[in-house]
């Protein structure tokens, strides 16, 4: 347990940024899911809505440092080849 003023703040703010890293790697991991979804019922307006959605929030949390630049890369591509697979 922390016993300096400074270390109880930054536990804090680390428990804080945790929980926001968490929740942008999750949203993530459900627009993926749902992206899925839509390539498998093969409605071609969802599958495009989705996939940019997907990419908005890659790309959000990359620049937010929840996810790694090359792991924003795979999972964009990933998505890209799922996309392509159906058309």
């Amino acid at each position: 347990m922390a016993n300096i003023k400074q270390q109880k703040k930054r536990i804090g703010i680390t428990t804080r940024e945790r929980v926001e890293n968490l929740r942008y790697r999750s949203t993530v991991k459900t627009l993926v899911r749902r992206l899925r979804a839509a390539v498998d019922e093969g409605e071609t307006t969802k599958i495009e809505a989705e996939h940019k959605l997907l990419v908005q929030w890659i790309d959000r949390a990359t620049s937010r440092g929840a996810m790694h630049k090359n792991a924003a890369a795979r999972k964009k591509s990933q998505a890209d080849r799922l996309v392509a697979s159906k058309r």
